[in-house]
C-alpha cells in the first residue's frame, strides 16, 4: 500500500486521511519491516499516546492488523505475531499443495480452464512492474501474495483461493525476509512472468513445475534470512525501534 506519490503531491492529503488509515499504515510499514521485536506489546493506551488520539481510531487500527495476521493477542496484550519455523515450514508446505492443485485440476479435468483475462491482466501488471524497476521492500510481499492469489484464483476454485489466503495471513511476517535485496525483487518479477506466459500458452505441467520450484526456492532464502532475524531478536528481547 503505497501513499508516498499521492501525499507527495499535496502535503495536505496525509492531514485528511482518516486517523485509523494512518495509524494502520504505519504500524503495518512498521511490522513488515521488523521494526519491532515480538515481545513489543501492543495496547490501546501506548499506541494511542505514541500517536497523540483517542482510543477509538487506534482499536480500529490495532482489529485491522490482527485480521491481517500481523498481530496476535497474548496476555492481555498485542504482539507482532511470528510463527515458529516449525509451523512456517508446514505452512509453506501446505501453500506449494495449495498452488500446484490449481493447475493440476486443470492438467487432470480438460473442462477446467485458466481465465485467461484475468492471467492477461496479471501480465500486464508485471510487465509494468519489470519496466519500471521495483526497489527492495518489505512491503513487496502484498504484489507477491496478489500474484499468486491471482494465479490460484484462475482456475476457479474459490475455496482453494481462500485457504492460501489464511495460510498467507500466518506466513506474511515472516516471508518479508524475501524482499530485502535488488536480486530476489528480481527473480520474483521475472519468475512470476515466467510462470504466467507458461500458463497462457498452455504448458501446464511446465508451469506447475516451475511454480512449485518458485515457491521452493523463495521458502529456503525466507527461512535462512528469518532464522538468523528471529535468533537476533531472541538473544536481544529488548531490542526494539519504538520501545
Amino acid at each position: 500500500m503505497d501513499t508516498t506519490l499521492a501525499t507527495s503531491r499535496d502535503p495536505g492529503a496525509e492531514r485528511r486521511r482518516p486517523a485509523r488509515i494512518r495509524v494502520y499504515e504505519e504500524l503495518r510499514t512498521e511490522l513488515l519491516t521488523a521494526a519491532y521485536s515480538p515481545f513489543h506489546r501492543f495496547t490501546e493506551e501506548n499506541v494511542a499516546e505514541r500517536f497523540d488520539l483517542s482510543r477509538t481510531p487506534v482499536r480500529d487500527a490495532l482489529a485491522r492488523l490482527e485480521a491481517d495476521g500481523l498481530l496476535i493477542k497474548r496476555d492481555g496484550a498485542l504482539y507482532r505475531y511470528m510463527p515458529t519455523l516449525e509451523e512456517f515450514t508446514d505452512l509453506y508446505e501446505l501453500r506449494i499443495l495449495l498452488e500446484c492443485h490449481g493447475i493440476d485440476r486443470a492438467l487432470a479435468d480438460p473442462t477446467v480452464r485458466h481465465d485467461r483475462a484475468g492471467l492477461t491482466a496479471e501480465q500486464d501488471v508485471w510487465i509494468a512492474r519489470r519496466d519500471e524497476g521495483i526497489a527492495p521492500d518489505p512491503g513487496f510481499v502484498d504484489a507477491d501474495e496478489q500474484f499468486h492469489l491471482a494465479l490460484l484464483g484462475a482456475a476457479g476454485n474459490r475455496e482453494l483461493t481462500g485457504a492460501l489466503e489464511r495460510v498467507n495471513r500466518r506466513i506474511r511476517p515472516i516471508r518479508m525476509h524475501d524482499y530485502l535485496t535488488q536480486d530476489r525483487v528480481d527473480a520474483t518479477i521475472r519468475e512470476h512472468l515466467e510462470i504466467l506466459e507458461l500458463v497462457l500458452t498452455g504448458r501446464l505441467g511446465e508451469a506447475r513445475d516451475f511454480l512449485r520450484t518458485h515457491v521452493g526456492q523463495s521458502q529456503s532464502i525466507v527461512e535462512a534470512r528469518a532464522a538468523r532475524a528471529m535468533q537476533i531478536s531472541h538473544m536481544n528481547p529488548g531490542l526494539d525501534q519504538h520501545s
